[in-house]
């Protein structure tokens, strides 16, 4: 067995990617904050996030932290000297030896305090090295960036699983259907990052499909007004999809920007190729033997 956890994690989190993890797993608690601290300093500057607060939370305890607190960042938070957070926040908690950070993480009025004060203070500081992908350093705003050009696979291997959306399910008009492809029709719920229109390989309930975020222009009067995510599965509805209110969709890769077909005929031939490229790329072979 490895030796028990001890010590206080702190830092933002969002995404919850490998780096971060790199960080989790060493910690036996959490310290964070629900809201993005730019949100209240500068919310022109606050960056478009990876998850809610919830999901966020939800994540860090996955790694197998036992207690995380999540506290608001107020005005008088902000208005906290670096000393009182310490005192108020990091110094509260029993046999808690370690603080356990990245080396960008600051704390306190002005962002006046860091690792070295924390040593300072008599604190045992480990400030984690970045985690590394493609001889970069892996950071929330990479992914931030890579997710929103469409460069799924590769915020995926940042993550270390597949980023996922959560949507609203909705009964659609019937088109897909109609063209031999039936689809899942889903409003997103809450998710921030300006996502590229256009098809995606994903999976829902275990089941890979294929996904088009968009408006269907080819439809003419019957596209939709705003975006929509359409899935349509490879192999059928799968379990726990048919009666699902929301529906958690995890995106495995982009496979191209939509666009306006001449004809119906058109979309059907382009939506067979894209079921076949993501069947090729996405499921793996023995399980397509199953099938």
């Amino acid at each position: 067995m490895g030796a028990a956890r001890r010590g206080l994690a702190v830092g933002f989190f969002d995404g919850v990617h490998l780096g971060h993890q790199a960080i989790l797993r060493r910690a036996s608690a959490v310290l964070t904050f629900r809201n993005h601290p730019l949100s209240l300093l500068a919310p022109e500057r606050c960056p478009r996030l990876l998850m809610s607060p919830e999901s966020r939370i939800a994540a860090i305890r996955g790694c197998g932290v036992e207690k995380v607190t999540a506290l608001d960042f107020t005005p008088e938070l902000a208005a906290m000297s670096a000393e009182d957070f310490i005192s108020r926040h990091i110094a509260c908690g029993e046999g808690r030896e370690t603080v356990y950070c990245g080396e960008n993480w600051r704390f306190g009025r002005g962002g006046a305090g860091d690792p070295s004060l924390l040593k300072s203070c008599g604190f045992n500081v480990e400030v984690v090295p970045y985690a590394l992908h493609r001889g970069g350093r892996i950071s929330s705003t990479r992914i931030r960036a890579a997710i929103e050009a469409g460069e799924i696979e590769d915020a995926n291997l940042m993550l270390g699983r597949a980023w996922s959306v959560t949507g609203t399910v909705f009964k659609g008009k019937g088109l897909g259907s109609g063209m031999g492809y039936p689809t899942l029709n889903l409003r997103l719920d809450g998710v921030a990052l300006r996502l590229m229109r256009g098809v995606y390989a994903v999976e829902v309930c275990g089941a890979v499909a294929a996904a088009n975020y968009g408006v269907a222009p080819t439809f003419g009067d019957g596209a939709w007004s705003s975006p929509v995510l359409e899935v349509h599965f490879l192999d059928g509805l799968p379990e726990g999809a048919a009666d699902a209110s929301s529906l958690e969709v995890m995106l495995l890769g982009y496979i191209r920007p939509e666009r306006k077909f001449g004809s119906k005929e058109a979309l059907a031939l382009q939506i067979a190729s894209d079921c076949a490229e993501i069947r090729r790329r996405f499921i793996p072979l023995e399980r397509q033997r199953q099938v």
